[in-house]
């Protein structure tokens, strides 16, 4: 079974369906409000899980309903919570979501997420070394993401660097990661380019390899010469809330079977995920996306 240690955020995410998105001072009536457990981190753990792999997160959450909820959550689906921090003097991370035609805008509150501390990510130094794979996002204190790409270095870990939502980063710690998985414009800003400028150029200037992720075009990657492209797969869109990280998920999940195939298997996880309504509700199991790609 391959082992899968993610480090990052975890969210109650508060979705509303709407019939569009309204404009700036605009009051509309929504169709549907959801609570549903979410946060990167906790999303890519819990598409790790299903996918097979044996799973450990690093994280935060506050001391209140909503990180009892999410804890519970995290359990049910078998993630371990050895190195996951209940903080008694803040809440738990959120992330309202407004979904609408087929997309989404999102906007976080940090609270417990912010709280991951270089320290914590030292005490799950020996779950850190068992890994096969270690991914980690951004929306966690920056130099908790540090402190995960240089352990995992140290360990002669593939550490998968999510850069969403993305700042740019120091060149240094660019290098420490074996894979970065960025869309173009999370790419562009991670090297402080130009949004316009090809995405393939931007791939080859990178300082590590690079996934890059372009929704229904599938995904390019290059891990030295040219950049090679994955067809997406063609499915019925009903929300694209967590199709990025179950990309991530399966991308670590099947690393070990080579690059183009991990890339392949990321893909059609990703488009299965965004046929079902919330992050983590439309998040496949093992079986279903094999039984899947069997007949794609």
């Amino acid at each position: 079974m391959t082992r899968v240690v993610v480090v990052g955020s975890i969210n109650m995410d508060l979705v509303t369906l709407a019939p569009r998105f309204a404009a700036p001072g605009e009051t509309i009536l929504g169709e549907r409000f959801l609570t549903v457990h979410g946060g990167k981190g906790a999303n890519q753990a819990v598409a790790a899980a299903r996918l097979g792999a044996e799973v450990a997160l690093v994280g935060a959450l506050g001391d209140d309903a909503f990180g009892t909820q999410l804890h519970e959550g995290l359990a049910r689906e078998g993630v371990s919570l050895e190195h996951v921090a209940r903080i008694a003097d803040c809440g738990s991370g959120t992330a309202s979501i407004t979904v609408a035609e087929g997309e989404n805008h999102i906007i976080v509150v940090p609270a417990a997420n912010a709280r991951v501390t270089p320290a914590q990510i030292e005490r799950a130094q020996s779950t850190l070394a068992s890994a096969d794979a270690v991914l980690v996002q951004m929306e966690i204190p920056l130099d908790a993401i540090e402190a995960t790409l240089r352990l995992g270095h140290r360990l002669g870990k593939p550490v998968i660097l999510n850069p969403a939502p993305a700042q740019p980063l120091p060149i240094e710690w660019l290098k420490l990661a074996r894979y970065l998985t960025p869309n173009q414009h999370e790419l562009a800003i991670l090297l402080g380019a130009d949004a316009d400028e090809d995405f393939r150029s931007l791939m080859q200037r990178a300082p590590a390899p690079v996934v890059l992720t372009r929704g229904g075009d599938g995904a390019w990657y290059r891990d030295g010469g040219e950049p090679a492209h994955q067809p997406g797969f063609k499915v019925d869109v009903v929300d694209t809330t967590g199709a990025g990280d179950t990309f991530n998920a399966a991308l670590a999940v099947f690393l070990q079977q080579g690059l183009p195939v991990a890339v392949r298997k990321a893909c059609a996880a990703a488009a299965l995920s965004v046929t079902r309504l919330g992050a983590q509700g439309g998040m496949p199991r093992l079986a279903e996306l094999e039984a899947w790609l069997a007949h794609a």
